[in-house]
């Protein structure tokens, strides 16, 4: 009588044989995005110009950007709108300062005459602004000085 044996069944691959070695499994190695790389050439472009920038100064005109003076580039024949009152030699701290057109509603001041180089002494005086103004006029100034620097004064009288 013979007997069939089944043959032993074949070695599974996900099963290891006892004793044998086996390698450790292969990792891919991870794909990098192009957003990322993307990501540090502009990271490393933003902290260049900001390097740039405070070395060459463009930090004050950044901040002259957001901090923008309004009457910087005003001149005799211009128009000012409202400031605050002020009598005598006071003396008033004034923010947001704008030329305006003379036919507008807002205009308040003409400016007679501009004075440049000016330092916050002189600006206190305001004498440079005497030139301008006529016998009996009451004229007003208005100056943009940075402290411990020089600016510029705008010899201002109340529009008719």
């Amino acid at each position: 009588m013979s007997e069939q044996v089944a043959p032993p069944p074949a070695p599974d691959a996900a099963q290891p044989q006892p004793g044998a070695q086996v390698p450790p499994p292969v990792e891919e190695p991870a794909k990098k995005s192009g957003g990322k790389k993307v990501l540090g050439i502009v990271g490393a472009i933003v902290v260049f110009l900001v390097i740039a920038g405070l070395k060459f100064g463009l930090g004050s005109a950044i901040g002259g950007f957001l901090n923008k003076d309004e009457t910087a580039d005003a001149k005799a024949g211009d128009c000012i709108a409202e400031l605050p009152e002020v009598t005598g030699s006071e003396q008033e701290e004034v923010d947001g300062a704008k030329v305006v057109e003379c036919t507008s509603t807002d205009a308040a001041y003409t400016v007679v005459g501009r004075v440049d180089g000016q330092t916050e002494a002189q600006a206190r005086t305001g004498a440079a602004c005497d030139q301008f103004f006529k016998e009996g006029q009451e004229g007003y100034v208005f100056s943009a000085i940075e402290p411990g620097k020089t600016g510029y004064l705008l010899c201002l009288t109340k529009k008719a």
